[in-house]
């Protein structure tokens, strides 16, 4: 048969994320030691509590309302309101299976053109292909935090002219590990030239300082919030997100439920009864034990591979570091990234499938190969952590970073 899948989709292909935890899984099978600095997931256990509420709920096998539990709605709007000092009404909040598919909605749903900062996670482009919404690229700096500046959203802005337009926002970022410091600037700009904006604060609740920074703040009449139990709660697997929207634009949410309804239908019963738990319960100490852990774990790699043959920021948030190395022997950046993970058994992503040119030599590296749930029980509140306690319970990032960093010096 001729022509079976739609144009738009052709060019896509699995998610870079999920292929580079595949191939370290193959890897290891294989006999290989690899250090698994390519796939971004939470090495934490997901808090008692949340857990004993599943299991609780574990019974409830009826179908939900299709938005979403509304005790479940209303603990995410009086999170938000707390955090933001922003009112998300229940009624504009959707529950999906991992915020994943809450900006997949979107997408689809969304008529007009997308503008995303290099660096940006690897599944917002193809999110836009498959909702047939043309991607603007700005290219940011290190200098900035790797966050575009006004002027740079306004040169894009202008070149669009009066279609719909949507930024995405992600910060602590994924892939760079920093923080936005100008969200105050970039939304006037938005403001300006009728921006929407998706704050994915996927990670707001990881930044390094303890603060909660949302561009909403600044911009609530047209910031979209994507959140969920995935990152801060360690819940991956268990695919719950929530998607908001501000009052004003109550019209797109009716098309956001409509598209559910015709696809996944609910979110699976005894995991929003949990969430209801994980949000409306005081997380606060499992919070800056994980953070004070990342933090730490994370400036160790960053003072392990800073070097004059290896650029980097240091770590704000989340568990990313995006190191840049300098060198004139390879291509691209997937080139980079398979000779490191040949010659040391480093896994990393390259910096292409976040939307930087592939000549540029950047990678992206998650350190959290550690067990969370040891390196958790054995860390107290507060606590200065010593290089010695991360190189006994994060074995596998301290030595992937020295050889990361041996590598780089013949460079």
């Amino acid at each position: 048969m001729k022509n079976l899948v739609k144009k738009n989709l052709l060019k896509l292909k699995p998610s870079a994320t999920l292929q580079i935890n595949e191939k370290s899984k193959y890897l290891i099978k294989q006999g290989k030691k690899v250090f698994r600095f390519g796939f971004g997931q939470s090495p934490f256990p997901i808090p008692d509590d949340i857990v004993s509420t599943l299991k609780k709920f574990s019974d409830r096998k009826e179908y939900l309302p299709m938005q979403g539990l509304p005790e479940l709605r209303k603990a995410i709007s009086e999170y938000l309101t707390k955090r933001t000092k922003i009112k998300y009404a229940p009624d504009n909040i959707i529950i999906t299976p991992g915020s994943k598919e809450a900006m997949l909605l979107m997408h689809v749903v969304f008529n007009g053109e997308i503008i995303l900062p290099a660096p940006s996670w690897v599944s917002y482009e193809p999110q836009a292909i498959i909702g047939k919404n043309k991607v603007h690229w700005i290219q940011t700096s290190r200098e900035n935090n790797w966050f575009p500046s006004g002027k740079d959203i306004e040169r894009v802005a202008k070149k669009i002219g009066n279609k719909n337009k949507i930024l995405i926002l992600n910060s602590p970022n994924n892939p760079s590990g920093t923080t936005c410091n100008n969200f105050d600037e970039i939304s006037k700009i938005a403001k300006k030239y009728k921006i929407l904006i998706l704050s994915d604060e996927i990670y707001t609740d990881m930044t390094f300082d303890k603060s909660y920074s949302s561009i909403s703040k600044f911009y609530p009449e047209a910031t979209f919030i994507s959140g969920g139990l995935s990152k801060w709660c360690g819940a991956g697997g268990w695919r719950l997100g929530f998607f908001a929207v501000p009052e004003n634009l109550s019209h797109f949410m009716k098309s956001l439920k409509t598209l559910a309804s015709e696809s996944y239908s609910t979110v699976n019963s005894p995991t929003q009864y949990a969430a209801v738990e994980a949000y409306k319960g005081d997380y606060s100490e499992y919070l800056n034990k994980t953070t004070n852990i990342l933090k730490s774990v994370g400036h160790y790699v960053f003072n392990k591979l800073k070097s004059n043959k290896i650029l980097i920021n240091k770590p704000q948030g989340a568990f990313y570091l995006m190191p840049e190395f300098l060198n004139k022997r390879f291509k691209n950046s997937s080139e980079l990234c398979d000779v490191i993970l040949n010659e040391t058994g480093v896994a990393m992503l390259p910096g292409s499938e976040f939307g930087f040119k592939p000549g540029k030599m950047l990678t992206r590296l998650s350190y959290t190969d550690f067990n969370g749930s040891i390196f958790l029980e054995n860390t107290t509140l507060n606590e200065n952590i010593l290089d010695e306690k991360i190189e006994k319970y994060a074995p596998n990032v301290a030595e992937g970073a020295q050889k990361l960093s041996n590598w780089a010096k013949n460079l």
